[in-house]
Order: C-alpha cells, then sequence, then structure tokens
C-alpha cells in the first residue's frame, strides 16, 4: 500500500487541517490507549507544540482506502531543546508520540518516520537524538541505548522519622503553584546548566507544574502544591511540586535543589507535614543524600527502576568533545551503525578532561554498536559493565584504557520526560 506520508501545518486553521490535526492528536492517544481528545485539550497541545515548534509527521491511507480520513494510521512528532553533556549544552533532537496502529504494524512505517527525521537532524546539525521509551526492545535497531534511568524511592514519614543533624540557614516556604512557577524554572534552568544527563523542559511543563491543565484528567489540576527553599540570604534555591494521595501518602511530582542542604530541607519538610506517613517520588536522583541523612535507614527504599532517557549519537565528534572524560589516553573505537550517522573508526584522544576526535584508518581498539554509544554517552553504565555483558568487544587492556577515560565518577541525571 502507499501510504500518504505528511507533516501537519499547525498554523493552517482551515477545515480539513484543523480536521487532521484533531485526527492526529487522537490516533496518538489511541495508539496509548488513552481517551479521544475534547476541544480544550487539542487547544492546550496545539499551543504547546507551536511553541515549542514540534514537527508532527504521520502517515494517512490514501484517499479512496477503506478506513482513509483524517486520522493516520502512524504518528511520529519531534522538536529541538538542549541535553547538558558535562562540557556543553548541546542541540538535542527530542522525539516524542511515536505511534503505529495496530492494524498496520511490521510495514515500515516506524522506520519511515524515524529515519526520516534522523536524516533531518543530521542535515540541521543535531548532533544528539533522544526519546522516552515505552518499550525496551523497540529502538536499539535504530541506534538507541538506554541512558538514563528512572529511580522510584518510598519514604517512611511516620512518627520517629529524623535526619542525622545538619545546619540550614534558610528555610521552606509553602507557595501556590502559579506564583511559584518563576522561582521553579528559575532553579530548574540553573539545574540544567549544572547537571549532565538533563534535558530542557518543554512548554507544557509549565501548565502541568502550575495546575494550569492536566494532560491526563484533561481539567485545570487543583490538587497540585508547591513549596521553595530559600537559602540563608533569601533566594530560592530549591523547589518541590507535589501531590496529596488518600492513605497519608504524598507524591513527588518534581523536585530539585542546587545543594544538598536545600535536598534534606525539601525531604524533612514533606515528611513533616501533618498526616503525612510516606512519600514517593519516581526520579529521585540516584545519589540524593536522603539514604545517608536518615537516622534510620531503613526508611527509605527503592521501589522500581526502569529505563528513562535513551540517546542516539548522530555526529560523533561533535558529541565526543562536548562530554567530559576521567582520564588522559588514546583509544580507536569503532562503531557499528546500520544507518550510518555513526559509523566508523574514530581516534579518541583524552587530556585534562577533553577530548579530540577524528575518523581515523586505523586497527581499532574496542568496537561497539550505537546503541551501546548511546548508552555510553553520558556515562550512565561503566565501560567493564558492557564488556562483561558482550557489548564492547577488545582486549582486556584496551577496555581498561577505554574505560578508564570514558568511565565518571558521578552519574547523569535527567527529570524530563517527553
Amino acid at each position: 500500500m502507499d501510504y500518504d506520508f505528511a507533516t501537519l501545518d499547525l498554523a493552517d486553521e482551515s477545515e480539513a487541517a484543523t480536521a487532521r490535526r484533531r485526527g492526529w492528536i487522537g490516533a496518538v492517544l489511541r495508539g496509548f490507549r488513552d481517551p479521544r481528545p475534547d476541544d480544550e485539550m487539542i487547544t492546550h497541545w496545539v499551543d504547546v507544540y507551536k511553541a515549542d515548534q514540534v514537527i508532527c509527521r504521520g502517515a494517512w491511507l490514501p484517499e479512496g482506502e477503506f478506513g482513509a480520513g483524517p486520522m493516520p494510521v502512524a504518528t511520529y512528532a519531534s522538536l529541538d531543546k538542549t541535553l547538558n553533556a558535562g562540557l556543553e549544552l548541546v542541540p538535542l533532537r527530542m522525539i516524542t508520540d511515536v505511534t503505529t496502529s495496530a492494524t498496520h504494524r511490521r510495514r515500515g512505517l516506524l522506520k519511515r518516520l524515524i529515519e526520516d527525521d534522523l536524516a533531518d537532524a543530521v542535515a540541521q546539525g543535531v548532533p544528539v537524538a533522544a526519546l522516552t521509551a515505552s518499550e525496551a526492545t523497540i529502538y536499539g535497531r535504530w541506534g538507541f541505548g538506554p541512558a538514563t534511568f528512572n529511580q522510584t524511592i518510598e519514604l517512611d514519614a511516620s512518627p520517629g522519622f529524623a535526619l542525622r543533624s545538619f545546619t540550614d540557614p534558610g528555610r521552606v516556604e509553602l507557595i501556590e503553584p502559579a506564583d511559584a512557577w518563576e522561582h521553579v524554572k528559575g532553579v530548574f534552568d540553573t539545574f540544567h546548566t549544572r547537571q549532565r544527563g538533563s534535558v530542557d523542559w518543554p512548554t507544557q511543563y509549565r501548565d502541568i507544574h502550575t495546575g494550569a491543565y492536566d494532560y491526563n484528567d484533561r481539567s485545570p489540576n487543583p490538587k497540585v502544591r508547591a513549596a521553595v527553599h530559600l537559602d540563608g540570604d533569601g533566594g530560592v534555591d530549591g523547589f518541590v511540586v507535589f501531590t496529596a494521595r488518600e492513605n497519608g501518602s504524598t507524591k513527588v511530582d518534581e523536585m530539585v535543589a542546587l545543594s544538598p542542604v536545600a535536598q534534606l530541607s525539601l525531604w524533612s519538610f514533606l515528611a513533616g507535614m501533618d498526616q503525612v506517613k510516606t512519600v514517593t517520588f519516581n526520579l529521585a536522583h540516584p545519589e540524593d543524600p536522603l539514604l545517608w541523612a536518615l537516622v534510620d535507614l531503613g526508611r527509605v527504599k527503592v521501589t522500581a527502576l526502569s529505563h528513562f532517557l535513551w540517546i542516539r549519537v548522530l555526529d560523533v565528534a561533535r558529541s565526543l568533545t562536548a562530554r567530559p572524560w576521567g582520564a588522559d589516553g588514546r583509544v580507536v573505537v569503532a562503531i557499528d551503525d546500520p544507518q550510518g550517522h555513526a559509523a566508523g573508526s574514530f581516534e579518541v584522544e583524552t587530556s585534562g578532561g577533553r577530548a579530540h576526535v577524528a575518523r581515523t584508518d586505523r586497527s581499532a581498539d574496542v568496537t561497539l554498536t550505537a546503541d551501546t554509544l548511546g548508552s555510553l554517552y553520558l556515562a550512565g553504565p561503566r565501560v567493564s559493565a558492557l564488556h562483561r555483558a558482550g557489548r564492547i568487544g577488545g582486549t582486556d587492556e584496551a577496555v581498561r584504557r577505554f574505560a578508564a577515560m570514558a568511565d565518571l565518577s558521578d552519574p547523569p541525571y535527567n527529570l524530563t520526560g517527553f
């Protein structure tokens, strides 16, 4: 079948374009098993996508085919923001809204959409692409590898909760979410410039964190609350956005702190609220100071760990020079990439935490695939772990040398889903 591949014009207000937008959004929601969109949801969706200049692609049945109409049988969207690679904020192609109708799978629709978009990213000079995958078995074939992980922790805040002594010259203050947004965004923007692995927020985060609109309940969210931490000089250096649930549970929607003191103070505030028995956070930092600050370490437990941000390196030299390196050294890395974007052998020479990267004809010291490179890019998994799993080839000496260069002491961390 010859499908009609096309891009939505979000500025076109004609009847046909409006119907196609509704159909496209409806297809996305159908793909994720969500209810059909109403007018208010479509308005919010289109407004934030316009603000972020999102490109919405799709595949439609050709006119005259049974089932043809404004609803596509495959959807795909992408936008460009930034990724903190450690030394630089690099342009990032963010991929979202990927669906294929259950009746049109295995016909090359996703292959066409994703490969066209990655080729466009390369043409636009975007060195890295990323997505958050609902299934872990789909995107490796296009060179994506899991690079950060989603850690869910649960804190027992029942009577007896206590932190070891620490000094906080500041304080925590409750503030209405709409009023907090300026401070929330300011703290996040600073965090984004500091934290390797961070992805910039899409526009809809303002709706979500202010309670202006909940894309799940499709209405304003009166349940969301916010608090900020003020340092000793009265400046905001941390925030938490949270929701009180039944049975004394508090769910942290977002928490960012620019210092350990601010982080611990926010945890203490959450656990100290009246009638709170448990506090959960599904995007906790892998090295959150909470555990070792508790008097009773048994009050916090990790209840889930899953893949979160998937990375696809498109420009090897540009990408690898934007991340930090752990030791001086030289290694030739051969990358197998069926799509060709990262394919070839590259000499990586590191000095003073920075790398010089160039194509080379020299024999490879280590070998890996494009998806393994994606996982390694932010220095999440250690080189030795991937080598033991058969994901990195090379002699023990070469792999040790590569590990000394590529591994970093602190983990990457990302809070942004899309």
